[in-house]
């Protein structure tokens, strides 16, 4: 009888997913800098700032989600409960930022404190995504003793 020693191993993200998900932490912190700007300056500008810098970060980690989902999906008997934190982070960072950016197509003056609050929630959910992201996902691999 053969016996099967199962090994755990860090895969690392594709390059091209490693990419896509170093867009949405900077974008993210951009526009809570720029909350923080208009929170002290009332600048009007530091809003539209943030605006686009929010709307850059949704792109870049819808795309990583999309990514991620599929990978999560083909990947089959390999995923462990990392690839699901994963994939939760990063849909919890596109559902709030999404509402950061719904917020932020207000007013200057309605936007805030909900925006500024907002920013500092998606910012550390981004973080927190990359952080388990490129940590590297554990692949399992099977080896058949002979």
């Amino acid at each position: 009888m053969a016996d099967n020693d199962v090994t755990d191993y860090p895969r690392p993200l594709h390059p091209l997913h490693a990419i896509l998900l170093a867009f949405p932490p900077p974008l993210f912190l951009g526009a809570l800098l720029s909350d923080l700007a208009y929170s002290s300056t009332y600048e009007v500008q530091w809003t539209n700032f943030a605006s686009w810098l929010i709307a850059g970060a949704m792109l870049a980690g819808a795309l990583a989600t999309l990514w991620a989902l599929i990978e999560c999906a083909v990947s089959g008997r390999q995923r462990t409960g990392k690839h699901f934190a994963y994939v939760i982070a990063l849909l919890a960072m596109l559902g709030v930022g999404f509402i950061n950016a719904l917020v932020h197509t207000k007013d200057g003056w309605a936007a805030m404190p909900a925006g500024l609050w907002l920013s500092v929630i998606v910012t550390v959910l981004a973080l927190i995504a990359s952080w388990i992201g490129y940590a590297g996902l554990r692949a399992r691999e099977v080896a058949h003793a002979r």
